[in-house]
């Protein structure tokens, strides 16, 4: 099978002896032909009229796991999902969305840096002083504010939309120790304001703003966002410390086990085919001996199981540490 014969399958092409070699080191330059990304690497598809779609991605849950997002879904209540990294907290929120037809998902990445209000709006008020100062000088009309003004992931997501959207919070314990109660707040009342728009004359009551669909600006009525229906969050922990009661007591909790081996033979044969579980004992036998928890990620041993079907050597100790590194150990 050639790269390309491979490519729409999820199969990794095979190498001959060698080839696999992209880089060699030699310092010769040389056009290659890069194969294709595994599966869980490949960027968004672009449909027909150019706009960006989600691909999809397996995503295996136990029954017991599916109803208590069911539950979250059912009580518009966040769903927040503990456990180890790489036990597929974060691809959850993308499972949801595609199979609930609800678009792509609304990210928002917390670090210790993250505020309330950089979720919910931007506003670029030095820029706007900027435009109206040029203006000014060549006597043209005041710029609309509208453009200065854009949502953040969460500010999207209470939109006034038909459907919901799906946010994904994304390490939340790694945020102020302040964020959660800030974040439960406008969660439970569903909307915000824009103190910017809001203090606007009467005659500048609606103000289109920028969102994430740069085609698509939200109207916003005096300065107030409010939501239809209540979006589907999605909050991950790592469990790095505990969260504040009242958080958690208007939250579902969710606990992703780590994986056994049952379970991560059917996760390679999701992602990469069923084909793949031949001859891969050695590679389960090495990732499981290894797996202390929390210090070996699942997509670790889907990037050993593509190498080695597509023909690269695995078998020497160095390469297979690279690819199986503990996600505890000093860099």
């Amino acid at each position: 099978m050639t790269a390309a014969e491979s490519a729409g399958t999820g199969r990794p092409a095979p190498f001959a002896e060698g080839d696999w070699r992209l880089f060699r080191g030699d310092g010769a330059p040389r056009r290659v032909t890069f194969p294709p990304a595994p599966p869980w690497r490949r960027l968004h598809l672009e449909s027909p009229d150019g706009s960006q779609t989600e691909r999809p991605r397996p995503y295996l849950i136990d029954p017991d796991d599916a109803d208590i997002v069911n539950a979250a879904l059912h009580l518009r209540r966040p769903l927040l999902v503990t456990g180890h990294p790489g036990t597929g907290k974060s691809s959850l929120a993308h499972a949801i969305a595609h199979e609930l037809a609800l678009g792509h998902v609304l990210h928002w990445p917390v670090n210790s840096r993250s505020n309330l209000q950089d979720a919910l709006y931007y506003y670029d008020a030095i820029g706007r002083l900027r435009e109206a100062n040029l203006r000014r000088d060549t006597d043209g009309p005041e710029p609309d504010i509208g453009q200065y003004v854009r949502l953040g992931p969460l500010g999207n997501a209470l939109l006034a939309q038909d459907r919901p959207r799906v946010l994904l919070i994304d390490e939340m314990d790694k945020g102020d120790i302040d964020l959660p109660n800030d974040l439960l707040t406008v969660l439970e009342e569903a909307q915000f304001e824009i103190p910017e728009l809001s203090r606007l004359p009467e005659d500048h009551g609606t103000v289109h703003v920028r969102t994430d669909d740069p085609d698509a600006p939200a109207a916003v009525v005096r300065g107030r966002v409010r939501c239809r229906e209540f979006p589907v969050v999605i909050i991950t922990s790592n469990g790095e410390r505990e969260f504040p009661p009242a958080f958690l007591r208007r939250c579902v909790r969710l606990d992703l086990p780590e994986p056994d081996e049952e379970r991560l033979r059917d996760i390679v044969a999701a992602h990469i085919g069923h084909e793949a579980l031949d001859d891969i004992d050695d590679l389960l036998e090495e990732f499981l001996g290894r797996r202390a928890p929390g210090e070996l990620a699942t997509d670790q041993l889907l990037n050993a199981v593509y190498l080695r079907k597509g023909g690269i050597d695995l078998d020497a100790g160095r390469l297979l540490d690279a690819v199986l590194h503990q996600l505890g150990g000093a860099v």
